[in-house]
């Protein structure tokens, strides 16, 4: 690989200078390029493709450093505050409605769902509690937040952002009366 890298070195480098402005980059870049290519040798299919393959290395090698150099503009502190704040008020008016849509699952799936996602019970406790397996405690657990799921996705539209719900309206007078949502 060594005599190889020697015969395509010089050419790499004209290449790499040719698409980055800094001088001490592209020694980093050459050195990049051999130790990826020296690690991954055994993935070149045939000598005689050996120059295009160091060739998409370095071009890789070129684009991951432009990835790493690009300058953002940092953001306020206080902006992903604001926005849980926002988000911590609609997830509380929404617990409001939990409730409710719960209650018009059915009751073998109602049950359960509300001991698991609002009273935080084990599943195991809910079998044991309900006279069920825990196979099939878990079942109607699955089987309620599935339903449960549909019901909320067909009263509210949603907002969702990095910190998980941080909107919804409701879809119609039922639920915006239940939801006491503007």
């Amino acid at each position: 690989m060594i005599s190889e890298w020697q015969n395509h070195k010089t050419q790499l480098r004209g290449y790499v200078s040719q698409r980055i402005d800094d001088d001490s980059a592209v020694d980093d870049i050459l050195q990049e390029v051999y130790i990826k290519a020296s690690g991954n040798l055994h993935q070149l299919k045939s000598r005689g493709s050996l120059k295009s393959w160091l060739y998409r290395i370095a071009h890789n090698t070129i684009m991951d450093f432009y990835r790493e150099r690009q300058q953002f503009e940092s953001l306020p502190d206080d902006l992903m505050a604001e926005e849980l704040d926002t988000g911590k008020e609609a997830r509380e008016e929404l617990a409001q409605c939990l409730g409710p849509l719960i209650d018009e699952l059915p009751e073998k799936y109602a049950k359960p769902l509300r001991l698991a996602e609002l009273e935080g019970i084990s599943q195991q406790r809910i079998a044991e509690q309900l006279g069920l397996s825990l196979s099939g405690a878990k079942s109607r657990i699955q089987r309620g937040r599935v339903k449960f799921r549909q019901q909320m996705m067909a009263c509210c539209d949603f907002e969702v952002g990095q910190g998980g719900i941080t909107g919804y309206t409701p879809k119609d007078a039922k639920h915006r009366k239940k939801c006491k949502s503007p």
